[in-house]
């Protein structure tokens, strides 16, 4: 028997601003997301990404249209659907333990000898044992990246979103935790919401592709990632990467432009992406 799908959106339409001059971001988007799937979500700069995370955690509702998670309606921010934003939210005067278990026992919905269990056993995952009576500013980036997991994965959500989780990273630090989230999503078989705007790494962690339009963004395609699991980023080499990443290239080419439309750039714009890709 097929489980549901986590998250729906159907339809779905926001935009900002006062009626007379209101702009919008998001335009008839549908998306669905699979259970114990990572899908990623990719489109050219600007285009509504931020926007559509906010949407998915109930940050903001949508003008027109519906988002449900589990099969009810989402109204609201929830511990079903959590964040791990751009920029590091761990509290810096609590070590990585106080961190992981601030939620639940904020909540107090865990018996404390459980919470205890649950949060050694959490960062023992995401490999911070030793820095386990560490504060924030103690940790390397990457290791601050896996203590924001662990506190956001004890709250056991249906839908992880991450929010280009590692951006700013050095390109080792990054590289080191792609391959350890893919390690993870593959150990856990969890249900992922993954933003980024860096196409390989779309391509090597996920399961699915949503190649977004311009702004307003809608769903312009959904790319079916075929490549076999365990993965590894030696992959990105592969003939079957390369023609996955072309492909979306061409799109995002196309949606890139739509900004730059009728102005004098467009040209020099297409031939600076191109060479870049």
């Amino acid at each position: 028997m097929n489980q549901p799908d986590v998250m729906i959106l159907d339809n779905v339409s926001k935009g900002f601003g006062e009626d007379w001059d209101r702009e919008t971001v998001v335009e008839n988007l549908s998306l669905t997301v699979k259970r114990n799937q990572l899908t990623a979500i990719v489109g050219p700069s600007g285009c509504g990404k931020s926007t559509i995370v906010n949407l998915l955690a109930g940050f903001e509702l949508p003008d027109q249209g519906t988002i449900t998670l589990d099969g009810k309606p989402v109204t609201g921010p929830s511990k079903n659907s959590l964040v791990v934003f751009q920029e590091t939210a761990l509290m810096p005067w609590l070590t990585t333990y106080q961190n992981v278990v601030f939620g639940p026992e904020l909540r107090g919905d865990m018996p404390k000898n459980e919470l205890k269990a649950a949060a050694d056993k959490m960062i023992e995952t995401v490999g911070l044992r030793e820095f386990r009576d560490k504060y924030p500013l103690q940790l390397s980036g990457g290791m601050q990246r896996r203590a924001e997991l662990a506190r956001a994965l004890i709250n056991q959500p249906l839908v992880m979103i991450m929010d280009e989780p590692f951006r700013g990273l050095d390109a080792m630090t990054r590289q080191l935790m792609q391959e350890f989230y893919m390690r993870l999503c593959e150990q856990e078989s969890r249900t992922n919401v993954f933003v980024t705007s860096e196409l390989e790494e779309a391509i090597i962690l996920a399961d699915s592709v949503v190649v977004l339009s311009n702004k307003p963004a809608s769903v312009r395609e959904l790319m079916q990632i075929d490549l076999p699991r365990p993965r590894n980023l030696d992959m990105l080499s592969s003939p079957e990467a390369y023609e996955y990443k072309r492909y979306a290239m061409e799109i995002l080419h196309e949606e890139a432009l739509k900004s730059f439309k009728g102005t004098d750039t467009s040209s020099d714009f297409l031939e600076a992406y191109t060479r870049r890709a």
